[in-house]
């Protein structure tokens, strides 16, 4: 029971932090925590990604350790696809996932960095 209850909560977790990523550039007072959490996402992926493989999640894989004790087998090597598979009821290309995993993050982190650093104060009149 408490696996279940765990991999649940590391689910709620997952879409948080993608929910996040996506958006939480958008409102002001969240911009500065979404750019370190972009800063996170981006050190886990490619640095920890050198020794674990690139996009690497430290998050999905305590997951899938929960799947698998589970009883789960064959699980991806990406959550979005997981997800994107069980919505659909059939299996997503595994390459469109990252892809549009990969342009929405770069997206999201350009504007992060453009709503943080690179936009002019407005002026008062």
């Amino acid at each position: 029971m408490w696996l279940k209850t765990l991999d649940l909560l590391l689910t709620l977790l997952h879409f948080a932090i993608i929910s996040f990523n996506l958006f939480g550039w958008i409102w002001k007072p969240t911009r500065k925590a979404h750019f370190i959490c972009i800063l996170i996402t981006a050190g886990c992926w490619f640095i920890l990604g050198i020794w674990f493989g690139i996009g690497y999640c430290p998050i999905t894989d305590w997951e899938w350790h929960i799947k698998e004790e589970l009883g789960e087998t064959n699980l991806p090597g990406s959550f979005i696809k997981y997800y994107a598979d069980k919505i659909s009821g059939k299996p997503v290309s595994a390459s469109l996932v990252d892809t549009l995993t990969s342009v929405c993050f770069f997206l999201a982190a350009l504007f992060s960095a453009y709503v943080n650093f690179f936009r002019k104060k407005y002026v008062k009149f």
